[in-house]
């Protein structure tokens, strides 16, 4: 089952993407083997995650999220409860 996915960097910035297998994909984020953008931002925490029942939909999904302001992006963290430590 595809999910869509927020995670926030050590640089407290914010990473969106998509995958199959969410809990791998993390894995490979924080083992230098994900996005080039999350690297050199390691860890990174899971914030924020959405299930979907394709992958279409995921990466449709996606790509609104990306186009969120980060104001945005927190508040729908926040609503998650993805801030909490």
């Amino acid at each position: 089952m595809p999910f869509t996915y927020i995670l926030e960097c050590a640089d407290g910035t914010l990473y969106t993407g998509w995958a199959e297998d969410l809990a791998h994909r993390v894995q490979a984020h924080n083992a230098g083997r994900g996005a080039r953008y999350t690297r050199g931002r390691r860890p990174v925490r899971l914030v924020y995650w959405e299930r979907h029942p394709s992958r279409g939909v995921a990466q449709r999904r996606e790509a609104v999220l990306r186009r969120l302001s980060r104001a945005q992006k927190q508040q729908l963290i926040h609503a998650f409860g993805g801030d909490n430590d």
